[in-house]
Protein backbone atom coordinates (compact mmCIF):
# COMPACT_ATOMS: atom_id res chain seq x y z
CA UNK A 1 0.00 0.00 0.00
CA UNK A 2 2.92 2.37 1.10
CA UNK A 3 4.27 1.56 -2.45
CA UNK A 4 1.24 2.65 -4.63
CA UNK A 5 0.71 5.29 -2.18
CA UNK A 6 4.41 6.50 -3.40
CA UNK A 7 4.05 5.87 -7.12
CA UNK A 8 1.06 8.42 -6.89
CA UNK A 9 4.03 10.93 -6.61
CA UNK A 10 5.64 10.03 -9.54
CA UNK A 11 5.79 11.66 -12.71
CA UNK A 12 2.31 9.63 -14.47
CA UNK A 13 0.62 9.78 -11.75
CA UNK A 14 1.14 13.30 -10.24
CA UNK A 15 0.02 14.74 -14.19
CA UNK A 16 -3.05 12.53 -13.89
CA UNK A 17 -4.10 13.83 -10.35
CA UNK A 18 -3.43 17.01 -11.51
CA UNK A 19 -5.50 17.56 -14.71
CA UNK A 20 -8.40 15.31 -12.94
CA UNK A 21 -8.68 18.29 -10.25
CA UNK A 22 -7.85 21.03 -12.22
CA UNK A 23 -11.25 19.43 -14.61
CA UNK A 24 -13.42 19.24 -11.25
CA UNK A 25 -12.52 22.75 -10.17
CA UNK A 26 -13.19 24.51 -13.47
CA UNK A 27 -16.72 22.30 -13.69
CA UNK A 28 -16.99 23.40 -10.36
CA UNK A 29 -15.87 27.06 -9.96
CA UNK A 30 -15.09 28.17 -13.42
CA UNK A 31 -17.78 27.22 -15.30
CA UNK A 32 -20.76 28.85 -12.67
CA UNK A 33 -18.71 31.94 -12.19
CA UNK A 34 -18.67 32.85 -16.33
CA UNK A 35 -22.24 31.69 -16.86
CA UNK A 36 -23.35 34.24 -13.67
CA UNK A 37 -21.39 36.67 -15.74
CA UNK A 38 -22.49 36.08 -19.23
CA UNK A 39 -25.81 35.17 -18.62
CA UNK A 40 -28.93 37.29 -16.70
CA UNK A 41 -31.84 36.23 -15.03
CA UNK A 42 -34.73 38.35 -15.23
CA UNK A 43 -37.24 37.44 -12.07
CA UNK A 44 -41.41 37.60 -12.71
CA UNK A 45 -42.08 41.23 -12.08
CA UNK A 46 -39.39 42.74 -13.04
CA UNK A 47 -38.11 43.89 -16.78
CA UNK A 48 -34.49 45.22 -17.95
CA UNK A 49 -33.32 47.34 -20.51
CA UNK A 50 -29.90 46.73 -22.10
CA UNK A 51 -27.09 49.60 -21.65
CA UNK A 52 -23.56 50.22 -22.75
CA UNK A 53 -21.54 52.67 -20.38
CA UNK A 54 -24.14 53.31 -18.03
CA UNK A 55 -27.23 54.34 -20.78
CA UNK A 56 -29.91 52.79 -22.72
CA UNK A 57 -29.16 51.44 -26.28
CA UNK A 58 -31.52 52.79 -28.37
CA UNK A 59 -32.59 51.43 -31.93
CA UNK A 60 -31.16 52.98 -34.70
CA UNK A 61 -33.52 51.20 -37.28
CA UNK A 62 -37.01 49.00 -36.79
CA UNK A 63 -36.47 45.67 -37.08
CA UNK A 64 -39.94 43.57 -36.38
CA UNK A 65 -41.97 44.91 -34.25
CA UNK A 66 -39.80 47.24 -32.53
CA UNK A 67 -39.54 50.69 -33.82
CA UNK A 68 -36.43 52.89 -34.52
CA UNK A 69 -36.13 55.06 -31.29
CA UNK A 70 -37.39 51.98 -28.87
CA UNK A 71 -35.30 50.83 -25.60
CA UNK A 72 -33.23 46.93 -26.32
CA UNK A 73 -36.27 45.43 -23.60
CA UNK A 74 -35.23 42.14 -21.34
CA UNK A 75 -38.45 40.28 -20.42
CA UNK A 76 -38.53 37.75 -17.39
CA UNK A 77 -35.96 34.61 -18.35
CA UNK A 78 -32.19 33.97 -18.65
CA UNK A 79 -30.89 36.39 -21.65
CA UNK A 80 -27.20 36.26 -22.38
CA UNK A 81 -24.89 39.53 -22.05
CA UNK A 82 -21.64 40.89 -22.80
CA UNK A 83 -20.02 43.43 -20.00
CA UNK A 84 -17.60 44.97 -22.22
CA UNK A 85 -20.16 45.30 -25.35
CA UNK A 86 -23.32 45.74 -22.76
CA UNK A 87 -25.20 45.21 -19.64
CA UNK A 88 -28.41 46.06 -18.09
CA UNK A 89 -30.90 47.87 -15.86
CA UNK A 90 -33.82 46.13 -14.11
CA UNK A 91 -37.00 48.22 -13.80
CA UNK A 92 -39.73 46.84 -11.37
CA UNK A 93 -42.90 46.32 -13.40
CA UNK A 94 -45.33 45.66 -10.05
CA UNK A 95 -48.21 47.47 -9.48
CA UNK A 96 -47.94 50.34 -7.06
CA UNK A 97 -50.04 52.64 -5.35
CA UNK A 98 -50.42 56.68 -5.21
CA UNK A 99 -52.08 58.67 -2.98
CA UNK A 100 -53.12 62.20 -4.40
CA UNK A 101 -53.38 65.48 -1.88
CA UNK A 102 -56.95 66.01 -0.13
CA UNK A 103 -58.55 69.22 -2.89
CA UNK A 104 -60.85 71.30 -2.61
CA UNK A 105 -62.61 71.26 -6.30
CA UNK A 106 -65.05 73.57 -7.36
CA UNK A 107 -68.83 71.90 -9.14
CA UNK A 108 -70.35 73.77 -12.07
CA UNK A 109 -73.37 74.64 -9.29
CA UNK A 110 -70.96 76.51 -7.56
CA UNK A 111 -70.25 73.80 -5.00
CA UNK A 112 -67.24 72.98 -3.23
CA UNK A 113 -66.17 69.94 -2.41
CA UNK A 114 -63.05 68.31 -1.19
CA UNK A 115 -62.55 65.27 -2.84
CA UNK A 116 -59.53 62.52 -1.83
CA UNK A 117 -57.94 60.01 -4.35
CA UNK A 118 -55.60 57.45 -5.36
CA UNK A 119 -54.33 55.91 -8.02
CA UNK A 120 -52.69 52.56 -8.97
CA UNK A 121 -50.14 52.07 -11.63
CA UNK A 122 -47.22 49.93 -13.31
CA UNK A 123 -44.94 50.45 -16.11
CA UNK A 124 -45.64 49.20 -19.55
CA UNK A 125 -43.43 46.60 -20.66
CA UNK A 126 -42.39 48.04 -24.64
CA UNK A 127 -39.38 49.53 -26.17
CA UNK A 128 -41.35 53.03 -26.38
CA UNK A 129 -42.97 53.16 -23.08
CA UNK A 130 -40.06 52.10 -21.21
CA UNK A 131 -38.03 54.80 -22.98
CA UNK A 132 -40.09 57.32 -21.45
CA UNK A 133 -40.65 55.82 -18.43
CA UNK A 134 -36.95 55.81 -17.81
CA UNK A 135 -35.31 58.43 -20.10
CA UNK A 136 -37.96 60.98 -20.47
CA UNK A 137 -39.63 61.69 -17.05
CA UNK A 138 -38.34 62.63 -13.73
CA UNK A 139 -41.05 61.88 -11.24
CA UNK A 140 -43.68 59.49 -12.87
CA UNK A 141 -45.89 59.77 -9.36
CA UNK A 142 -45.84 63.39 -9.44
CA UNK A 143 -45.80 63.71 -13.19
CA UNK A 144 -48.99 61.24 -13.48
CA UNK A 145 -50.54 63.16 -10.31
CA UNK A 146 -50.76 66.41 -12.31
CA UNK A 147 -52.70 64.34 -15.14
CA UNK A 148 -55.21 62.72 -12.96
CA UNK A 149 -55.77 65.99 -10.81
CA UNK A 150 -56.38 67.94 -13.74
CA UNK A 151 -59.26 65.43 -15.20
CA UNK A 152 -60.64 65.07 -11.94
CA UNK A 153 -60.71 68.64 -11.69
CA UNK A 154 -62.33 69.25 -14.72
CA UNK A 155 -64.60 67.16 -14.74
CA UNK A 156 -66.22 67.85 -10.93
CA UNK A 157 -66.23 71.60 -12.88
CA UNK A 158 -68.54 69.67 -15.51
CA UNK A 159 -71.25 68.44 -12.92
CA UNK A 160 -73.92 70.91 -11.98
CA UNK A 161 -75.94 69.00 -9.98
CA UNK A 162 -76.46 69.49 -6.30
CA UNK A 163 -74.00 66.61 -5.44
CA UNK A 164 -71.20 64.67 -7.16
CA UNK A 165 -72.02 61.19 -8.53
CA UNK A 166 -71.33 57.92 -6.88
CA UNK A 167 -67.12 57.40 -6.18
CA UNK A 168 -67.39 54.16 -8.29
CA UNK A 169 -68.80 56.33 -11.07
CA UNK A 170 -66.17 59.30 -10.69
CA UNK A 171 -63.06 57.08 -10.40
CA UNK A 172 -63.97 55.13 -14.01
CA UNK A 173 -64.73 58.39 -15.45
CA UNK A 174 -61.46 60.04 -14.44
CA UNK A 175 -59.76 56.80 -15.78
CA UNK A 176 -61.41 56.75 -18.91
CA UNK A 177 -60.76 60.61 -19.15
CA UNK A 178 -56.42 60.24 -18.73
CA UNK A 179 -55.51 56.81 -18.82
CA UNK A 180 -54.50 57.64 -22.57
CA UNK A 181 -52.87 60.63 -21.60
CA UNK A 182 -50.69 59.29 -19.09
CA UNK A 183 -49.36 56.39 -21.25
CA UNK A 184 -48.13 58.46 -23.75
CA UNK A 185 -46.49 61.05 -21.55
CA UNK A 186 -45.29 59.05 -18.61
CA UNK A 187 -45.16 55.13 -19.91
CA UNK A 188 -47.46 53.52 -17.08
CA UNK A 189 -50.30 51.95 -17.08
CA UNK A 190 -53.20 53.38 -14.86
CA UNK A 191 -54.63 50.81 -13.81
CA UNK A 192 -57.61 52.02 -11.23
CA UNK A 193 -58.57 55.64 -10.05
CA UNK A 194 -60.30 55.44 -6.78
CA UNK A 195 -62.13 58.70 -5.03
CA UNK A 196 -62.48 57.57 -1.30
CA UNK A 197 -64.30 60.15 -0.27
CA UNK A 198 -65.75 64.07 -0.82
CA UNK A 199 -67.19 66.56 1.33
CA UNK A 200 -69.26 69.87 1.17
CA UNK A 201 -67.25 72.95 2.89
CA UNK A 202 -68.49 74.28 6.04
CA UNK A 203 -69.38 77.91 3.43
CA UNK A 204 -71.69 75.90 0.89
CA UNK A 205 -73.40 73.92 3.86
CA UNK A 206 -74.58 77.05 5.52
CA UNK A 207 -75.21 78.77 2.04
CA UNK A 208 -77.57 75.85 1.01
CA UNK A 209 -79.22 75.80 4.40
CA UNK A 210 -79.63 79.63 3.88
CA UNK A 211 -81.17 79.62 0.59
CA UNK A 212 -83.20 76.60 2.01
CA UNK A 213 -85.07 78.29 4.25
CA UNK A 214 -85.47 81.37 2.49
CA UNK A 215 -87.50 79.93 -0.16
CA UNK A 216 -88.98 78.15 1.99
CA UNK A 217 -90.33 81.35 3.67
CA UNK A 218 -88.36 80.64 6.96
CA UNK A 219 -87.36 84.39 8.54
CA UNK A 220 -83.76 84.40 8.34
CA UNK A 221 -82.48 86.38 5.55
CA UNK A 222 -79.21 87.61 6.60
CA UNK A 223 -75.82 86.23 7.31
CA UNK A 224 -75.55 85.54 11.29
CA UNK A 225 -73.08 87.23 12.87
CA UNK A 226 -71.18 84.37 14.84
CA UNK A 227 -70.62 81.72 11.91
CA UNK A 228 -68.70 79.00 13.86
CA UNK A 229 -72.16 78.61 16.04
CA UNK A 230 -74.30 79.13 12.57
CA UNK A 231 -72.06 76.46 11.26
CA UNK A 232 -72.54 73.64 14.37
CA UNK A 233 -76.04 74.75 14.01
CA UNK A 234 -76.43 74.11 10.15
CA UNK A 235 -74.48 71.11 10.86
CA UNK A 236 -77.17 70.01 13.92
CA UNK A 237 -80.06 70.65 11.47
CA UNK A 238 -78.40 68.65 8.38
Amino acid sequence: MIETITSLFGSGGMNSLIKTGGAVLTVLLVVPALFKLLVVTIDEGEAAIRTRNGRPIIRRRARGDHEAGDVVVLRPGSHPVFPILAWYRRVDTRVRSTDLPARQLTSGGARQHLVHASFDWRPVVTGSDLRVFELEVVHVTERTGNIVGAALRDLVASYDRPDLPRNAELSEAVLTACADRVREACGIELLSVVITGDALTDGYLLADAIAGRSTAGDELTALPADWGAAVSRVRAAS
